[in-house]
């Protein structure tokens, strides 16, 4: 089992192609981007890799003090790889700790793709990680996770593939990370902040938004990409928070597109 620093990762595509860093959201699994891979690796040395504390990575580390903790761990796998530059694409807290680094560490990165991700705070999300909170506290593992899919996915994609659905749960709970580490990364997430510090990150972001997202609303890419010099706004209409799951082809097309540009 391929480890670095603790951190587990897996390789796909040309050893001597750009790389391509993927960083999940909430749940820290490489395994969220399984639908993508095929297409990104195509053209990408692709490394995806799963979130301390989360699926295979290390499950003993401290929980993460801030959103630039989770972050240096992109950078030690890199360190751990040998990579000195990459391509960086995050879904939600995968896109903040992407952010996190374009402030710290621009001279690591060459493009970086935010998937609906924020620049501070969000009244509708911090709703959002209350009730998912509540109901992990009083009602476990398995409430949350059954709950999970009301948050990421359209309304009709949940009725079409519910089966599905059902059947990925398992694997979910059984694998969930500590319930200490998670309200850690959802406090560390709550507190982010870098809206006055946006015009400072000029390497190329391109904020991608469904605009249907029902956990963070879409205005808070377009926030992004207005506050960045060197971003570009793409906007799903449809796909949820999970849309590149949802939407997979869709999804493929603008990024390698904006890769490729």
């Amino acid at each position: 089992m391929p480890t670095v620093g603790g951190l587990f990762y897996a390789t796909y595509g040309p050893a001597d192609g750009d790389a391509l860093i993927l960083s999940a959201g909430l749940g820290g699994s490489g395994g969220y981007w399984a639908p993508n891979i095929p297409a990104l690796a195509a053209r990408y040395r692709v490394i995806a890799y799963d979130h301390r504390g989360t699926g295979k990575s290390e499950r003993d580390s401290a929980p993460p003090a801030d959103v630039d903790a989770m972050a240096d761990d992109i950078l030690a796998l890199m360190d751990g790889l040998g990579i000195e530059r990459a391509h960086v694409m995050g879904h939600a807290a995968g896109g903040v700790m992407g952010l996190s680094l374009a402030l710290r560490a621009p001279e690591r990165l060459g493009k970086l793709i935010v998937v609906n991700g924020w620049s501070k705070p969000d009244a509708h999300f911090a709703r959002c990680f209350d009730v998912r909170l509540a109901l992990l506290r009083d009602s476990g593992v398995e409430a949350y996770v059954r709950a999970q899919p009301i948050f990421l996915f359209p309304a009709a994609w949940i009725s079409e593939n519910s089966d599905r659905l059902d059947a990925e749960a398992v694997g979910h709970v059984a694998h969930f990370q500590a319930v200490s580490m998670l309200e850690a990364r959802i406090a560390a997430l709550r507190a982010f902040d870098i809206d006055d510090r946006l015009g400072e990150i000029g390497i190329p972001v391109l904020a991608l938004a469904a605009e249907d997202d029902m956990l963070v609303p879409a205005p808070c890419s377009h926030r992004l990409a207005a506050g960045m010099p060197n971003a570009t706004l793409a906007s799903m209409q449809w796909g949820g928070h999970a849309c590149n799951v949802t939407k997979q082809d869709d999804f493929d097309h603008i990024v390698l597109d904006w890769l490729r540009s």
